[in-house]
């Protein structure tokens, strides 16, 4: 790519590559090495494009990449974030705003691990314990972002080997069968279609929002997890059958916006399926337990692991723990069998 092709202040080293920002402040020229590079002959990538408006924006730039609000921006625009599931970026995307507005002032070199700890349980009192864990993850990975960025040395990140907060979980368990019983008597039109998705096909909620009509294919339903990218063809169960038939064509998705525009959004959905929640005492047992519970149903009627990943598309690990309590009450109901 020829120089002119560059955005305006922007140049590239004849020597190296490496991309500038160059502009005259007060009488001298500031030059900036650019976080965002590419190689020559690409596209511009929108992220040289913020980067430059920053900068501009800025009374006189000074060198980037010393502060963790940089390491955030370096690593956003990084393969490693480019490389991520949709839904994990999302996830990530949130802490990360968490993190640059608390210590995207602090540069890496200032943080020791005295100061992760404290971090820690301050963010285990303010939040959740869950919570306060998930951001030690994000802010150990970006501390690793900040050795490869040069900005710590090799095995100096202090966030390294700092325990998570350690609490006492509260296990998912499946929906009772009475509060099955009691959300399909509450529930009609899109709550009712989407717990029977949810339960029918044993998919997570994010996965079920995106399905479309055209996406059944004979007695089930095709599908590429968004969190696993693993492509699944799902059959249906005769509940979820019954509910699909009755659903209106408004789009092309199957659960549709009130517009019927695109896709049902998250929060709606979970919402409504909140509020039917609360209506029939079911507050213990959200939406995701429902992924829980189509475990279990396979695991009651006798379908071993793998038949059951094989709809779930979870590993053979994950579907044991889903499917712990109710393959110890089968074995035991088996042990009775014996004793009797």
């Amino acid at each position: 790519m020829k120089g002119k092709d560059l955005p305006a202040y922007i140049h590239r080293r004849k020597r190296d590559g490496v991309l500038l920002f160059r502009k005259r402040y007060g009488g001298r020229i500031v030059e900036v090495r650019l976080e965002t590079q590419f190689p020559e002959g690409q596209p511009v990538p929108v992220a040289l494009h913020l980067e430059r408006e920053r900068l501009l924006n800025q009374p006189a730039p000074v060198q980037p990449g010393r502060d963790m609000a940089a390491v955030i921006r370096h690593y956003v625009a990084s393969d490693k974030y480019r490389n991520l599931k949709p839904r994990t970026a999302a996830d990530y995307d949130k802490i990360n705003t968490f993190l640059r507005d608390k210590i995207g002032s602090i540069e890496p070199k200032h943080i020791e691990r005295r100061h992760v700890i404290a971090w820690r349980d301050a963010w285990a009192k303010s939040a959740t314990p869950h919570s306060a864990n998930y951001r030690l993850r994000i802010l150990r990975l970006l501390l690793e972002h900040a050795i490869d960025m040069g900005l710590l040395p090799t095995d100096g990140n202090p966030a390294k080997g700092v325990r998570e907060y350690r609490y006492e979980r509260q296990k998912r368990a499946p929906w009772p069968q009475d509060k099955i019983a009691a959300f399909r008597a509450a529930a009609t039109g899109r709550e009712l279609l989407l717990f029977e998705l949810c339960l029918g096909t044993g998919q997570r909620i994010g996965d079920v929002l995106r399905m479309k009509w055209g996406d059944i294919e004979g007695d089930g339903i095709k599908l590429r997890q968004g969190k696993t990218g693993k492509a699944l063809w799902v059959p249906f169960t005769g509940p979820l059958r019954a509910a699909l038939d009755d659903a209106p064509r408004r789009s092309v998705f199957i659960l549709t916006n009130h517009r019927a525009t695109g896709p049902w959004s998250y929060r709606g959905a979970s919402q409504a399926v909140r509020a039917i929640r609360e209506a029939i005492g079911a507050e213990a047992h959200d939406i995701h337990s429902l992924r829980y519970s189509a475990a279990s149903e396979l695991a009651l009627a006798g379908a071993d692991d793998e038949t059951i990943a094989a709809v779930t598309g979870q590993s053979l690990a994950m579907v044991a723990h889903y499917t712990a309590t109710v393959r110890q009450k089968v074995r035991a109901l088996k042990a009775k069998e014996y004793r009797e």
